[in-house]
């Protein structure tokens, strides 16, 4: 009776497509599908994976722009009981491949073709085509494009593969506590951590999200950020559970005019983006903003990193119908806390109160003692039925980050009186820029080979577009001499473009912090050149 009792993703587009079958369900720019159809794709695809050999509990990859093919991709993955594993289009080769050998993909699914924007080619063809020497575990590559059926040599075609295959429902079953998606993020050690997230945490996050954010049968979501991103993959599938339309957006580099222009034309009523995007949105003349009709949004959501004052007043100006909500979360844990558009101006800073499903959010002090006063600083962890369910084949640093039931990562924040939280620092040293994440370490070892450099510690520093921009505080060896364009140029090719320093000190080697024990002191850093705080 176990698996009777949750109907997991792989039942929930079954269901639409019985309930609303000519209603469009997922769509881009150039496709729309509706749930009848949506499904029957999803089941198509499901089945051409097992035919490749694809077994339930197999992970496969996935590397491609946002686009239509993403919410088959996942259901497909649901309905096969697969693991589909994103890949972030922004990282460097050796970063891709990491994640694939870790994961140990069977296929992977590349988009290519040529964006029917501009006419370019994709790139990601050439790009897999030169590493496929150094990812083994992938068997069957498969390639697919937004417009129309591009075939490659070595890659077997989407569309042909779809209708090649079965459009019945897979008889694979599948629990609510099996794996749906293994999420890739940064980690302090240099290397991304797998972080698993089973149907049931994702089931979880979904329902919560109607609850709090009201969706509804008419609502539209744009997928503004990266559909492998966990902002996406959080709000892909919410308006699904209620008959909801999804639509991604076909971004390759964020126009602020194109998306006001988008949510015009598709009449879209919620996106989440970050600080930045909005920014971009505010900075354009009245004349372009004024040309499209923004009356269909009716919620809005700023994540992934704090908004000033000015920001908000500008977002409630220039979409007049909608409400502002503000969350807090991780890929672990999910959506954590949330401020409400009636608290947004009342309390300037916070992040909010626990969401729906959240039991109430604990805060340890440096010696693990729970503090219950409040204004006091600590160490945030919580619980909720969104949790993940580990970190792929690292059960070490699973435990690490647990402290029993209730899941941290690593931030510090305090409570107020009320019951409203703060944060007052970043993970460890993490940097948020333009909504992405980077760490330090990540970036300290790519400087750090360059042979000119003898040490370097990488910062945020405050940058009035990004939030933050990395910041490399570099020693040169003795009597050399380097320039900041010298440091990006070694850093290119070896990470992800947004995780080159945009701005590089140089310093003496005495002038470098360093604890008793010869530590970097990333605190000290920021203090001198420009810590992140809250805007209030």
């Amino acid at each position: 009776m176990k698996n009777g009792r949750w109907m997991t993703a792989k039942d929930v587009l079954r269901v639409n497509a019985f309930k609303w079958p000519n209603k469009i369900g997922a769509k881009d720019l150039y496709k729309e599908y509706t749930f009848k159809q949506w499904n029957e794709r999803s089941c198509r695809l499901a089945n051409a994976l097992a035919n490749m050999g694809m077994k339930k509990g197999d992970r496969f990859a996935v590397l491609a722009y946002n686009c239509v093919e993403w919410m088959e991709i996942y259901a497909a993955a649901a309905k096969g009981g697969f693991i589909c594993v994103p890949i972030m289009f922004r990282l460097a080769p050796p970063e891709m491949e990491y994640i694939i050998n870790h994961c140990e993909a069977k296929v992977f699914i590349v988009q290519g073709g040529t964006s029917p924007r501009d006419g370019k080619e994709y790139p990601w063809i050439e790009m897999v085509n030169g590493m496929k020497k150094n990812i083994p575990t992938v068997e069957k590559y498969v390639s697919f494009a937004e417009i129309g059926n591009p075939h490659y040599d070595g890659y077997i075609s989407y569309e042909d593969a779809l209708a090649a295959a079965s459009a019945e429902e897979p008889e694979t079953v599948v629990d609510a506590d099996d794996p749906w998606v293994i999420m890739y993020t940064g980690g302090t050690t240099g290397r991304p951590k797998g972080v698993v997230k089973t149907h049931a945490s994702l089931f979880a996050q979904y329902f919560i999200m109607i609850f709090d954010h009201q969706f509804n049968f008419d609502d539209i979501t744009l997928l503004v950020m990266p559909c492998c991103h966990v902002n996406s993959l959080f709000y892909s599938f919410v308006n699904t559970w209620v008959g909801g339309t999804v639509m991604a957006y076909n971004m390759v580099s964020f126009n602020p005019e194109d998306l006001l222009k988008t949510f015009s034309d598709h009449k879209i009523t919620f996106t989440s983006l970050v600080p930045t995007h909005y920014i971009m949105m505010l900075a354009l003349p009245d004349e372009v903003k004024n040309k499209y009709d923004l009356t269909s949004i009716k919620k809005l959501l700023i994540s992934s990193a704090p908004a000033r004052r000015d920001t908000k007043l500008g977002i409630l100006k220039m979409f007049p119908n909608s409400e502002l909500y503000e969350a807090y979360g991780s890929t672990e844990a999910g959506i954590v806390t949330v401020l409400k558009p009636h608290e947004q101006l009342t309390k300037l800073g916070s992040i909010g109160r626990e969401v729906i499903g959240t039991d109430i959010i604990r805060l340890y002090d440096e010696d693990g003692n729970l503090i219950t006063q409040p204004n006091v600083v600590g160490e945030l962890y919580s619980r909720s039925p969104m949790l993940f369910e580990e970190y792929w084949k690292e059960p070490e640093k699973t435990a690490a980050a647990m402290k029993g039931e209730y899941f941290s990562a690593g931030d510090m924040a305090y409570r107020d009186e009320e019951g409203y939280y703060y944060l007052v620092d970043r993970k460890a040293n993490m940097i948020i820029s333009g909504g992405e994440n980077v760490y330090p370490s990540e970036v300290e070892n790519v400087v750090g080979g360059h042979p000119k450099v003898k040490d370097v510690a990488v910062i945020g520093t405050p940058h009035e577009k990004w939030g933050e921009q990395v910041t490399a505080v570099v020693v040169l060896h003795e009597g050399q001499t380097a320039t900041p364009e010298e440091i990006a140029e070694f850093c290119r090719g070896k990470i992800a473009g947004y995780k080159i320093p945009r701005k590089v000190i140089f310093i003496k080697d005495e002038e470098m912090p360093r604890s008793g024990a010869g530590k970097i002191l990333h605190r000290i850093l920021r203090e001198k050149y420009g810590k992140w705080s809250e805007n209030v």
